[in-house]
């Protein structure tokens, strides 16, 4: 049988904990949690591939609540990580790592797929191969999207790691991919180039048709012709954890019928509004609307 989605997201779902000064609490987390569920709310037909420990398959139900299709794979260990925030800066965050659910196979994606997007959307590095990665361009041509973190970002030992990518590295891993996905950090360590502008126009000339970059001041979107920015409007900086992966789908679920613009614009709005709230988004979407005429539209 067929199934038949709007996005198809792969990634681990994770069991993190987050820590603001000291205080912590357990969420789960992840491309698969905090975009799939955005991508839900958006009315998107969303299909998570994931892993992790047998013993944690009732943790998928988050996902049957939502309507979200999910193959879900076991694993070892269920991974993790330690979110170590300050209040006084919840830009920027250190990590450790506490579990990790291992590589996907060929064998773990189904056939059955049918997507107008699909998403590598990786924690941490292992979890995709380069063997995998280009199977994936061959079953997915011109659809497949992939957050580059999944390919810099390293467990080492007791914290976590980036490594730059050679310029042969860079060629096999960006080149064919519709939709790049980075933040302001993994930019720079790709490209040296402080200047967000700077670090895309070197990364577009190895074949990503559209780059996204969340950075501390908003969201940005550059192609080999076009570039769009638009701030972050959120009141708090509560709901910090999962902003990249929410901004990355609903961006490229608003892409499947709007521009380049209108989508980052909608993406912004969204993002904002999670931003202020720890966890998926789950807000009707009159408020994103809302919030794009109230600060994004006005003339």
């Amino acid at each position: 049988m067929i199934i038949e989605s709007d996005i198809v997201i792969l990634g681990h779902l994770a069991v993190d904990i987050i820590e603001v000064d000291g205080k912590s609490y357990t969420s789960l987390g992840g491309a698969v949690f905090y975009g799939g569920i955005a991508g839900s709310h958006m009315g998107l037909k969303v299909t998570v591939i994931t892993r992790l420990k047998k013993e944690d398959y009732s943790l998928l139900e988050v996902f049957k609540k939502k309507g979200i299709t999910y193959y879900a794979h076991p694993s070892g260990e269920t991974s993790g990580l330690r979110n170590i925030y300050s209040s006084t800066n919840m830009e920027f965050r250190d990590y450790k790592p506490l579990g990790f659910a291992g590589l996907f196979t060929k064998e773990e994606i189904p056939d059955s797929l049918k997507t107008k997007i699909f998403v590598i959307g990786p924690i941490m590095a292992g979890e995709v191969d380069l063997d995998l990665l280009q199977f994936l361009k061959k079953e997915y041509p011109k659809v497949l999207c992939l957050d580059v973190q999944g390919f810099i970002r390293f467990r080492d030992k007791n914290k976590v790691s980036y490594s730059r990518l050679s310029v042969k590295e860079k060629k096999e891993i960006i080149s064919d991919i519709n939709v790049l996905k980075l933040d302001q950090t993994e930019a720079e360590i790709l490209t040296e180039q402080k200047i967000v502008r700077k670090a895309a126009n070197d990364l577009l000339t190895f074949g990503p048709k559209e780059i996204l970059i969340t950075h501390e001041k908003g969201i940005s979107v550059f192609t080999s012709n076009a570039s769009f920015h638009f701030p972050w409007r959120n009141k708090n900086n509560n709901g910090r954890t999962g902003r990249g992966d929410t901004a990355f789908i609903s961006y490229l679920g608003s892409r499947l019928t709007k521009n380049l613009e209108e989508s980052l614009k909608f993406a912004a709005a969204l993002t904002s509004l999670k931003l202020e709230t720890p966890g998926p988004f789950n807000l009707p979407l009159y408020q994103v609307e809302s919030l794009i005429k109230r600060e994004y539209d006005i003339k």
